[in-house]
């Protein structure tokens, strides 16, 4: 009993003298762990007389309750002391002015894009989306292209599985569109196409377009015509000249390229014309009744013009000394 007594006077000074949890654990597996000094006068019991076994085993119980005791009461104490000391040291000065935050600034494309669309929309175009994994039939059956045209070479396209590609050309919504909706219409879209291209300062194998398409009665070249210039007008300038030239696309009859006035030459912009009646008929569209017309466009082409950016790379090697240089609008 004298033995239990003197452990039990040793690890009371122990636990008290500890100063953090850490050291407080350290001290409960000391004394009350499976190799500690009480499990080992466990072992004892065995030796003793039968009569001194019961109260041998019953004191070691008592003080593995009191050790235990002693170190809940100890680490409440610890705890409370640690948790002051961390809060006095995370503490945060409310009256300190804030970290300054870099400036920020939207991507060039970016720029680009919300420029286009808001243009668009003030024309009365209304945009919607389509996917960047697109079937084959609307990237090119339902935009009138004959099977030996070399845009579906498979050399050209990124194919995912059978019947399926990523869309080489935003006017793959069309299909979709006409699908869903009757005349009249007024749509638009922007978004990512892919081509297997040679990288290089004016080619990429990703790039950005924008398309746009209206149906209704009466639509002519002129309608045209005059969309495209107003749209260049506000883009580039009041200024600013368009060109219109006769050109082939198979969703279009009779196709042109428009191009603007730059810098004492001409720029080519993108492809339009007349939608092919034929296209219109496939979705059960009158074309005695309607007709439309349809635009298209890189985006790339107009921060590279308006900026001076000489490699279409730059726009996507996310390069911060480059992306620094634009202002958000």
């Amino acid at each position: 009993m004298e033995i239990i007594q003197s452990l039990l006077t040793e690890a009371q000074s122990a636990i008290h003298g500890t100063h953090s949890t850490t050291e407080l654990n350290g001290v409960e597996s000391h004394y009350l762990g499976r190799k500690g000094p009480l499990q080992e006068l466990m072992k004892q019991i065995g030796s003793l007389p039968n009569d001194q076994k019961p109260l041998f085993g019953q004191q070691i119980n008592q003080a593995r309750e009191q050790l235990a005791q002693w170190v809940s009461e100890r680490r409440e104490q610890l705890r409370g002391s640690e948790l002051t000391a961390q809060l006095q040291q995370e503490r945060i000065d409310p009256t300190l002015p804030g970290l300054p935050q870099p400036n920020t600034t939207l991507h060039p494309l970016t720029l680009t894009a919300k420029r286009v669309k808001a243009t668009l929309i003030g024309l009365g175009f209304e945009f919607v989306e389509g996917p960047e994994l697109e079937e084959f039939r609307y990237n090119f059956d339902a935009l009138n292209y004959p099977e030996d045209h070399p845009a579906m070479d498979e050399q050209n396209s990124f194919h995912v599985r059978e019947g399926w590609l990523m869309r080489t050309q935003m006017t793959a919504l069309q299909g979709r569109t006409y699908g869903r909706r009757k005349p009249p219409m007024r749509m638009a879209t922007i978004g990512r196409c892919f081509r297997k291209e040679n990288v290089d300062a004016t080619h990429h194998h990703t790039f950005h377009q924008v398309d746009a398409f209206m149906v209704d009665e009466g639509i002519s070249m002129a309608h045209l015509k005059g969309t495209i210039t107003l749209f260049a007008r506000q883009m580039f300038g009041a200024d600013v000249r368009v060109r219109f030239r006769p050109d082939f696309f198979p969703f279009v009859e009779p196709g042109v390229d428009f191009s603007i006035s730059w810098k004492g030459g001409w720029l080519e912009l993108g492809g339009a014309g007349l939608i092919h009646p034929t296209i219109l008929r496939n979705y059960g569209i009158d074309t005695e009744r309607y007709s439309g017309f349809a635009f298209g466009f890189g985006i790339e082409r107009i921060p590279m013009l308006q900026y001076g950016v000489d490699d279409l790379r730059l726009f996507l090697e996310n390069d911060l000394r480059f992306l620094k240089q634009f202002t958000t609008e």
